[in-house]
């Protein structure tokens, strides 16, 4: 298994933060090769989608996880920033994880279809993303 982590910094307020550049940059590095790319964050306040980015799908998402997982003080979960608790949720909705097919070395997306880094937690802003590739 071909395997590396790289850091993201995803600033002080939740963010989508689109990884298929880097992810297709890693495979690069592999050569024309066939088989799954699994991306996980080893973080218990981020998560992995794949979702249309740029056309306002990653707002959507924002949006739907606030009114889903509102920022208040309704969370047993209570250091760090008012409604922080939200943010240990946030898993359980938005895996720490993704699977990916990869053909011929590059990634087996849909014409719209992006791999992003979905962090809510405004406390911490540097992300670690694994990229694995286990080839066929």
């Amino acid at each position: 298994m071909y395997s590396q982590e790289i850091t993201v910094r995803t600033g002080g307020s939740p963010t989508v933060a689109d990884l298929t550049d880097s992810a297709q940059r890693f495979l690069a590095g592999a050569g024309r090769v066939d088989g799954l790319l699994h991306v996980f964050v080893p973080h218990a306040t981020a998560g992995v989608a794949i979702l249309e980015t740029g056309a306002g799908s990653d707002d959507d998402l924002l949006a739907a996880l606030d009114e889903l997982l509102p920022r208040d003080d309704r969370w047993r979960h209570r250091h760090g920033s008012p409604g922080h608790g939200r943010d240990h949720v946030l898993p359980a909705l938005v895996p720490p994880y993704a699977t990916v097919p990869v053909l011929d070395g590059r990634l087996a997306l849909g014409t719209w279809q992006s791999i992003c880094l979905v962090d809510t937690n405004i406390d911490n802003p540097v992300r670690t993303v694994r990229f694995s590739l286990l080839p066929a």
